[in-house]
């Protein structure tokens, strides 16, 4: 990496947010009720190995309320035990969890923020840089296995947390940032520069919200890219919104609902037909836990963004005459949130550089529930050669 990295620890105090009323940082607490998700009815063909846990019951929907639920992934972590005496307090729990997920990763000073930077490879690898953007609510660490991998096979990878997000910078909305697009794309500039790549690279994108303004990002910087991978992505006007989101724009029930400490691992389990491991669910609830600095800055960069506007935008963007540079499209044929409709509608409107692959077994984040899959269909095959 051409910047110099600092040591791997919680970043300095000013990523905490400032001592508004609506944004103090906050530890989660259980509320010891037992609050079930709603049920949906899915059906899956996988054929893949046994490593995965499916789920025995229908996936439940995205519940803003579900602080305590059944599911295995959080059960452990929010739910009062049956012998509360002998069980850790939610500092204790903090304590347990703090040092997890950081594999690859790295705090680089980048302008006024810090950005948390996963990385794999050497910048000298000669088959390029890989750029590897995650959607909301989550981070980059659903990239951590497929990293590794393209490093083995001489690939040098950097997947940062956007700012907001993971163990990056959450700054407080009108202290230098507002969490717009356009700040998103310069504050991504200024990183991609103190990273010193300046060659043109491989880039991959998953997810809602900033999944999107890494496309776009992409669509005012063409000469930056060589080839681009999607995976699930809202792509077209028709994409549905996550209930989430929409729950995020409503007053006041937004803000309620962006503190929910187990939000991020909610959301990927009610795409997907999987339940998360323990140790997984960890590391996406931990931003949430440990501050409310992230839910709040989803909430605002939620109702900032024109969500159907800009999957028009990125439709039109990635048209035929107006890209024309190869696109692998990678899609989980699992999402319960974007229809693979999306995908054939996104991939002919540029038939001759979408290339559509679809991904059985995976739902709304293919890297999380199927990285072996991705190695052999995104990158040895259509990026790497």
């Amino acid at each position: 990496m051409a910047a110099s990295s600092l040591p791997v620890s919680p970043p300095p105090s000013f990523t905490t947010l400032c001592s508004s009323p609506h944004y103090t940082s906050t530890t989660k607490l259980n509320t010891g009720k037992r609050l079930t998700a709603k049920k949906r009815h899915t059906t899956l063909v996988v054929k893949a190995s046994e490593k995965k846990e499916e789920t025995d019951e229908d996936t439940p929907a995205f519940n803003p309320f579900g602080f305590v639920t059944d599911n295995p992934s959080s059960r452990s972590a929010i739910q009062l035990p049956e012998s509360p005496a002998e069980d850790g307090n939610v500092g204790q729990m903090l304590y347990r969890i703090e040092d997890k997920g950081k594999e690859y990763g790295s705090y680089i000073k980048s302008g006024k923020f810090i950005w948390f930077v996963r990385e794999t490879g050497s910048p000298e690898s000669g088959r390029g840089t890989i750029v590897f953007l995650h959607g909301a609510p989550t981070q980059s660490y659903s990239y951590r296995v497929v990293m590794s991998e393209m490093s083995n096979v001489g690939f040098h990878c950097l997947a940062p947390d956007w700012i907001g997000f993971g163990f990056s910078d959450k700054p407080q909305p009108g202290y230098g940032f507002n969490y717009t697009e356009k700040e998103f794309h310069e504050e991504l500039d200024r990183l991609l520069d103190v990273l010193g790549v300046k060659s043109p690279f491989f880039l991959v994108v998953q997810g809602f919200l900033v999944g999107s303004f890494g496309l776009t990002w992409a669509l005012k910087n063409p000469s930056m890219i060589l080839k681009l991978a999607i995976l699930n992505s809202p792509l077209t006007a028709s994409s549905p919104i996550p209930g989430l989101f929409q729950q995020l724009r409503i007053p006041l029930f937004g803000e309620f609902t962006c503190q929910n400490a187990v939000m991020a691992e909610r959301f990927i389990e009610a795409g997907s037909a999987y339940a998360l491991k323990v140790e997984k669910a960890d590391v996406y609830r931990l931003p949430y836990l440990s501050s409310g600095g992230p839910g709040f800055a989803l909430l605002e960069a939620a109702r900032k963004a024109n969500f159907q506007e800009t999957a028009t935008r990125i439709a039109s963007g990635f048209s035929s005459g107006s890209w024309d540079k190869p696109i692998l499209l990678a899609w989980g044929i699992s999402d319960k949130y974007l229809p693979q409709s999306v995908a054939e509608e996104f991939q002919k409107g540029n038939p001759l550089m979408i290339k559509l692959k679809l991904i059985e077994g995976a739902g709304h984040m293919p890297q999380e529930d199927w990285p072996e899959r991705l190695k052999l269909l995104l990158f040895l095959k259509d990026i790497g050669q």
